[in-house]
């Protein structure tokens, strides 16, 4: 008995502070400012895929010349994705649709983009999409910025 109460409190325990240190990493994310959530999807295909699949929460943060993006149920301290202002192309900008609707936040923006040849698919709120767009813009003279 005292040996299942033992393991139990301890379970109880590390589930605790595996939730604290989720929340401690999100907050040392965001110290810095100029974040925000952004779902990403990697390597997309030509043609529109509007099954949900391949979706990836996450924050993005500003970082001088480009954004860091992290994974939110991750415990790595350093961003999954760099994406380089000078590198990204907008190609397209669209709603969700069928069940990307489940898998993104409602108010989401779904953004056709490429970067180094790969595409990839940023899913943001408008007021993130707004500053995300000016962002892009408001590079420095003499880098190409492709906005569509």
């Amino acid at each position: 008995m005292f040996l299942a109460l033992w393991v139990g409190g301890l379970v109880v325990a590390l589930v605790l502070i595996g939730l604290f240190v989720f929340g401690l990493r999100r907050r040392l994310i965001q110290r810095s400012g100029g974040t925000f959530d952004c779902s990403l999807r990697w390597n997309v295909p030509e043609e529109p895929d509007i099954s949900g699949k391949g979706w990836v929460y996450g924050v993005a943060r500003y970082s001088e010349d480009r954004i860091d993006w992290f994974r939110v149920f991750s415990y790595a301290p350093r961003p999954r994705r760099v994406l380089e202002r000078s590198s990204i192309e907008v190609v397209a900008r669209r709603l969700p649709e069928g069940e990307e609707e489940l898998a993104l936040l409602s108010d989401a923006v779904v953004l056709g983009c490429l970067h180094r040849e790969t595409r990839l698919e940023l899913a943001m709120s408008e007021d993130a999409l707004t500053g995300f767009l000016a962002w892009l813009e408001a590079a420095p003279p003499g880098q190409r910025v492709n906005v569509a």
